[in-house]
């Protein structure tokens, strides 16, 4: 099993060369039993290895030091968090077969939470908002920016402005596009104050996971986190969370009424592109993306 197409430039990655990769550079592990992990992510392709261990091999490999910046990253962030996070075990380094750095992580525990069919929604809100929270107190000297390198453009709602737009124009007959062209222009226009806090900046329903009894277990995908707009992290809300908990997420991270708003126009600007982009090729990345444009635009009337 190959991870699906969903980009361009995205090479062949499959278990043969996966396993391949692992003998020959991590032989204490080439026994353990490998498997391919069903994931809605546009990173990364996952596999499971043993029962403690995961692989993780871009879909557009790299040469640079990515994966040890993450490693150091998570490294650093893991002591102030309430949740498990990924922790980078070892790193591959790139050969004829596979062009780019990989890495072996810790398997941690849990399922994708899904929208409207929660064990326990009250206690994910409050496990959600402690995460959160625990996030923006994060004191660290290196404070890099969140969406670094070519995704800082989107660390900026105006600069947003233009693909949302466009984006809002080719789902027509998909969605209500003057509902959502209106919930975007007023979250444009709520204002930032500049403050900059840690933010995980994705925290979408496949990056989280959760326990049979719904608490939330650990937290993934840290690529994009940083500092960065306390807007970013109300991701949750819109996603996931359902209507009658959601002021109880607010209230525990005393969130402003314009802040809410840039929140919910980040979500909506994400959700917008991804059913765009990824209707056809990433079911279940459109399949959240319908969940949360309903959401906002049913919260925008």
């Amino acid at each position: 099993m190959s991870p699906r197409k969903v980009r361009a430039g995205q090479v062949d990655i499959d278990t043969p060369l996966v396993r391949e990769l692992v003998a020959a550079q991590f032989p204490q592990w080439a026994a353990l039993p490998l498997e391919p992990v069903d994931s809605s992510g546009l990173v990364n392709a996952v596999y499971r290895l043993g029962t403690d261990l995961s692989v993780r091999l871009p879909l557009r490999p790299t040469i640079t030091d990515e994966v040890r910046r993450e490693q150091a990253k998570l490294a650093a962030l893991a002591p102030f968090l309430p949740v498990a996070i990924p922790s980078v075990e070892a790193i591959g380094s790139p050969t004829g077969a596979f062009p780019g750095e990989w890495s072996v992580h810790r398997w941690l525990t849990g399922t994708n939470p899904s929208p409207g069919a929660l064990a326990d929604p009250r206690r994910l809100a409050t496990d959600l908002a402690a995460f959160v929270g625990a996030f923006r107190r994060i004191d660290l000297p290196d404070r890099p920016p969140a969406y670094p390198g070519e995704r800082r453009t989107r660390a900026s709602m105006v600069s947003m402005d233009s693909s949302t737009r466009k984006a809002i124009g080719e789902l027509a007959g998909l969605i209500d596009t003057r509902a959502a062209l209106a919930s975007w222009e007023e979250s444009l226009a709520a204002p930032y104050d500049g403050r900059e806090v840690w933010v995980h900046s994705d925290l979408k329903p496949n990056n989280l996971l959760v326990s049979a009894e719904g608490r939330l277990t650990a937290v993934i995908d840290f690529e994009t986190c940083g500092v960065g707009d306390p807007a970013c992290d109300l991701f949750p809300v819109w996603y996931l969370l359902p209507a009658n908990v959601r002021d109880e997420f607010r209230a525990a991270l005393d969130v402003d009424d314009v802040t809410w708003l840039r929140g919910r126009g980040r979500v909506l600007s994400q959700a917008l592109g991804y059913l765009r982009d990824y209707r056809d090729t990433g079911p279940a990345l459109a399949n959240y993306a319908r969940h949360a444009i309903g959401e906002v635009l049913a919260a925008s009337r």
